[in-house]
């Protein structure tokens, strides 16, 4: 007989799948940047979800070390692509603004 845990794990699973699925979805779809680049963001966030789950379902803890660095590293990404998001609109309305 399962135990609890196995189950709560195979759980997981199913459901980091489906957010996964939902997130592809979006990130194809858009319609915005800004959209995009949360539905990247996000995905970065279930794989760390997806390697947790694992770390536990393995009995292995080495790989949550691995999760915390992807988390870093995705951080870096998402302040990165705002603040090019930001200077581009910036530089749109100066654009704008020295048209007129």
């Amino acid at each position: 007989m399962a135990s609890i845990l196995e189950y709560a794990i195979n759980f997981s699973f199913i459901s980091l799948i489906f957010g996964l699925v939902f997130c592809l979805m979006r990130l194809v779809k858009g319609p915005t940047l800004a959209d995009r680049v949360v539905a990247l963001d996000l995905i970065a966030f279930l794989t760390i979800g997806f390697i947790a789950v694992y770390s536990i379902s393995s009995n292995e803890p080495a790989f949550l070390d691995i999760a915390i660095t992807l988390a870093l590293v995705a951080f870096l990404g998402t302040i990165a692509f705002a603040r090019w998001i930001i200077k581009s609109q910036l530089d749109k309305v100066v654009d704008s603004e020295e048209e007129l």
